[in-house]
């Protein structure tokens, strides 16, 4: 019987939480790793409150792979990475936050957890003890593969070569350490099965019995050990009795084995010589002397193969096809709890303030999953509050009580608003929705860069810029069929295992039913693959009980549809089965099996999200090079640019649904960074030039090229894609040329592999990457290359500056909570990582804020300063520090306020973003330029003043109001209209208050 009255505790409780809640807002993206710690992070909280932030975002800080530089290949997530800093450290940093009312924002990792180290315990258990492992559910294996050598093991692709081949090589080792026994390759160390010890055991026994005699205590305490590992448990138990006894007396026979080999030499020189045995150390190149290990490596509980096999047999769901992190199911109660305890303590003692989800839809059940996490969140706050532990029976019924409250105000109120800030890293298609029943605030904002950047792309000079592309480089196909192929490539490929497990299960499903039964295994795989590919959305998603949503359906008609059309020779009622199982409409025809097709659909659905992200994203990015600029996660290159009206549709829909969430421009995952797609995005203005520009420099560049067998190197694509990287990362003053020259090779490996055209990571031509890599440095060192690059070059990142500022304003006004990524508040022209996760030069950064802190000037004076010289960014600096004080006095404004766009008339009409949001009797104006090379028809000149021409705001319910220029204090009074040339005069971006009373 429960000692509280939990339904009125949580109702108080949880009102309480969500009246409080803690809505970031901007917050600040930290990079952590052995080269950035706590300690670093505590020193700049200073700098980030000077800002304006309210929220460090840390990468995950939880206990990664030793040397991992993104966190993201957690191995304990019970506690704090001690590369990072020891508790005390991360005790400091959070003060230091909460000193200055400042938030933590955690970025935690719930689909799969790094497994190449040791300091994963629970796989090392996995691999040691298998399916009697207390741990082994909590891994996604599939124990019971098609392939009879695999069923009950593991499959590890870690071997260089064939198996065969590095057994006999002797790079596979049998170690002792402490009373256990290991198996090493490289830098792995793999337990071995304690039933599997008799092997090794019993050879030194005669050898023993003949020194030490047959009574003496070490031959008796071997043979006693020898007989205790015939009575352990089997490997295949899953009764948790049995588990727990094999677990004690494994650790039992260790200690055992450990003071025998310690306190008796004979026995420690016995048992070295079996190694040597194992090992062949003292033998011949007789591959027969390593029959010995070969047979001890094939009764392990993991089966060792070349890493190519894992593409076809590996039985574990990963994280994409990175077979180093291995998905784990969280939606099991006890995997939940044992990976999320030690957040919500964080999060209850306040260290912690929100949360950041990643890649939540490798998850089983992403809605529910959210549910669960915004629960567990007020169930540990209350627990905290508590005098005392929680007996099991009581925790039942608060979490219980924590349950029903929601559902009473889901039903009261409908969409609620949650008591934790959470944010999910999901990957919006462009014509996929956030589904609107995830209790999150919104997403970490790449659907709203993907937004902004297309403002600034000349949608009218499309077919232009495509000529361009294809007459470079030869390539005709549209993105859509494209993006078809490179699906249907990666399934028969990275992914190859994963699409013929699912379609195994569905062939065993259709098996259960008269009218699907003759099905073949190759019919469904096939067009399991055709849907994959024609599935225009990362995922769909179902309640896991019965329905698929409205949203969901509509996506799944669609992709079954367009495979039909594209198979016409496949007979459609495959398809037409495919469907209805994914829309779980055909329930009633498998009665005995409604679990199964359940199982099934949801299966398909996280493999639908690795099938899209490698095809499209790490693959189709770096082929499909028309403009590159638009090539970035959570967009596509088929669209080419938005207007103004439909840039404000989405925040006036944004507004509506998901008023605080993320807005992005630059993160670590991003291809490029916000500056160096605000350059690029020029080119859509200036196709005659690019296109000019293009062939007088591979004309010079032509005598640097080799011809290969695959064809020139490099190819015109890549070239192509070459000369885009050149335009938006070349410095606005060359420094250090060499550093400069490798950063573009070391990036033109890693884009040319991901496109695998010529080369891959896993088939690499090297004659082709040392031909590009000679390319590169050969053109970066040419004179006249050099000197013909320099004009379109100049002209690009002069209007690019000006898209850069005008999209950063727009961030930070917007609907949402803007983040800044580590250094881009200047100009931060990075690749794709490991290119963006250099240091960052905070010394040189807080120097430009208390420079533009100190400024004795007036503002005008300053802004004009500042325009005049921007090669710095402290014009970007200053736009971000003066939005940030302006979310600083009005926090309310820019989350509560709607987004109202403002009509523009004149000459230039269509080049200009404007919108004001009121709230509470304050109104703020923001307005930006666009297509400003369009604007000055090339000319390098300023988006301010006259060339605005007679181009003018037309207001609607202020006229007569004082607008205040927040960038260069001037003041203008709007008669009801007001034109460009005077609220950009001096400044290129503007932001404005005005009373609104």
């Amino acid at each position: 019987m429960a000692t509280y009255d939990f339904t009125a505790l949580v109702a108080d409780a949880a009102a309480k939480i969500v009246s409080a809640r803690r809505i970031p807002r901007a917050t600040y993206r930290l990079q952590f790793n052995k080269g950035f710690t706590f300690s670093d992070a505590e020193a700049l909280v200073p700098y980030l409150d000077a800002l304006g932030i309210s929220e460090v975002y840390a990468s995950p800080i939880l206990k990664a792979s030793p040397g991992s530089m993104h966190g993201y290949d957690i191995c304990d997530p019970r506690e704090l990475n001690p590369e990072l800093g020891t508790p005390e450290d991360f005790a400091r940093l959070c003060d230091a936050l909460k000193a200055r009312d400042m938030g933590l924002i955690m970025d935690i990792v719930p689909n799969h957890m790094g497994i190449s180290d040791p300091c994963n315990v629970w796989w090392m258990d996995v691999l040691e003890n298998g399916m009697s492992s207390p741990y082994a559910h909590y891994f996604d294996i599939d124990w019971n593969p098609v392939k009879p050598e695999l069923r009950g093991k593991v499959l590890l692709p870690i071997l260089e070569d064939q198996y065969g081949n590095v057994l006999e090589s002797g790079k596979l080792a049998l170690i002792y350490d402490g009373g256990a026994f290991f198996l090493t390759y490289a830098d792995h160390v793999l337990p071995v099965a304690p039933e599997t010890y008799s092997m090794i055991l019993d050879l030194p026994v005669s050898y023993l019995v003949m020194q030490l005699g047959e009574a003496s205590e070490q031959v008796l305490e071997l043979q006693s050990i020898l007989t205790a590992l015939k009575y352990l448990p089997e490997q295949t138990t899953d009764d948790p009795e049995r588990q727990t006894e094999r677990e004690r007396e494994t650790a039992i026979i260790k200690r055992r084995i450990g003071a025998l080999y310690d306190d008796n030499d004979e026995v420690r020189r016995a048992l070295d010589d079996v190694l040597a045995r194992f090992n062949a150390t003292d033998y011949s190149d007789d591959p027969q002397n390593y029959d010995h290990l070969h047979a001890l490596i094939d009764v392990q509980n993991y089966r060792l193969a070349f890493w190519r096999v894992a593409a076809e047999e590996i039985n574990y769901r990963r994280f994409f096809d990175i077979n180093t992190m291995a998905a784990i199911r969280v939606e099991l109660p006890e995997v939940f709890e044992a990976t999320h305890a030690f957040i919500f303590e964080l999060l209850a003692t306040g260290k912690v303030t929100a949360l950041r989800i990643d890649h939540p839809d490798g998850l089983w059940n992403p809605p529910e999953y959210f549910r669960k996490l915004q629960e567990q969140y007020v169930a540990h706050a209350i627990t905290a509050e508590l005098d005392g532990e929680l007996s099991a029976n009581e925790r039942s019924e608060l979490e219980r009580a924590v349950t029903d409250w929601f559902d009473a105000q889901y039903r009261a109120d409908g969409k609620f608003t949650w008591g934790l800030y959470v944010v999910a890293e999901k990957i919006l298609s462009e014509t996929e929705p956030l589904p609107l029943d995830w209790a999150v605030y919104g997403t970490t904002g790449y659907d709203f860069m993907n937004l902004v950047n297309s403002l600034f792309v000349d949608n009218a000079l499309e077919d232009q810029l495509s000529a361009i592309f294809t007459n470079f480089t030869g390539r005709a196909a549209t993105f859509s069929q494209l993006e078809y192929n490179s699906k249907r490539l990666t399934m028969q490929n990275a992914l190859a295992s994963e699409i013929n497990a699912l379609a195994r299960r569905l062939e065993r499903l259709s098996e259960a039913n008269r009218h699907t039964r003759d099905f073949t295994l190759n019919g469904l795989l096939y067009a399991l693959r055709e849907v994959i590919a024609c599935l225009s959305i990362y995922r769909t998603y179902t309640d896991g009980v019965d329905s698929v949503s409205p949203r969901d359906a509509q996506f799944v008609e669609a992709a079954v549809h367009d495979a039909k059309q594209r198979n016409p020779r496949v007979a459609s009622t495959v398809f037409d089965f495919i469907r209805d199982t994914l829309l779980l409409r055909n329930l009633d025809q498998f009665p005995d099996h409604q679990r199964d097709l359940i199982d099934f659909t949801m299966r398909f659905q996280q493999i639908t999200g690795p099938v899209m992200a490698k095809s499209v994203e790490d693959t189709l990015f770096y082929v499909y090079n028309r403009l590159v600029s638009v090539n970035e996660v959570g967009g596509s290159p088929a669209v080419f640019g938005i207007t103004p009206q439909e840039f404000a549709d989405e925040n006036m829909k944004r507004c509506r649904l998901w008023s605080a969430a993320m807005l992005a421009t630059s993160t670590h995952d991003t291809k490029r960074s916000e500056d160096v797609r605000a350059r690029l995005n020029v080119l859509s203005e200036l196709p005659a030039a690019w296109g000019e520009a293009l062939q007088t420099w591979s004309r010079i560049n032509a005598e640097h090229k080799v011809m290969l067998d695959s064809g020139p190197a490099p190819s015109a694509n890549d070239e192509y894609l070459l000369y885009q990287t050149l335009l938006g990362t070349y410095p606005f003053e060359m420094e250090d040329a060499e550093t400069y020259c490798e950063r573009i090779v070391d990036y033109m490996s890693k884009a040319t592999k991901e496109a695998k055209v010529v080369t891959s990571w896993t088939n690499v031509n090297q004659a082709y990457d040392e031909a590009v890599a000679a390319f590169v440095r050969a053109i970066l060192t040419s004179a006249s290359f050099l000197e013909a690059f320099a004009p379109l070059q100049k002209q690009i990142a002069f209007f690019g500056k000006f898209n850069g500022l005008a999209q950063t304003l727009l961030k930070l006004t917007c609907p949402g909570i803007p983040d800044t990524y580590r250094g881009t508040e200047v100009w931060d022209f990075s690749l794709v990582d490991p290119d963006n996760r250099r240091p960052v030069d905070y010394d040189h950064l807080q120097a430009l804020l208390t420079k533009i802190e100190s400024h004795s000037g007036e503002r005008a004076e300053l802004a004009v300063e500042l325009l005049a010289q921007p090669d710095d960014g402290c014009i970007k600096l200053y736009t971000i520090k003066r939005a940030l004080d302006l979310r600083c006095d009005y926090a309310d404004l820019f989350i509560d306020a709607p987004y109202q766009p403002i009509a523009v008339v004149g000459a230039h009409e269509d080049r200009v973003c404007a919108f004001m949001r009121v709230y509470d009797h304050v109104g703020v104006l923001v307005v930006v330029p666009r297509l400003i090379a369009g604007l000055t028809q090339g000319a390098l000149q300023a988006p301010i003043g006259a060339v605005w021409g007679d181009t003018r705001l037309m207001f609607d319910g202020i006229a007569g109001e004082t607008l205040h220029n927040l960038f260069t204090d001037e003041m203008l009074t709007c008669d009801g209209e007001v034109a460009l040339a005077a609220l950009l005069k001096r400044f290129p971006v503007g932001l404005f208050t005005f009373d609104a009373t």
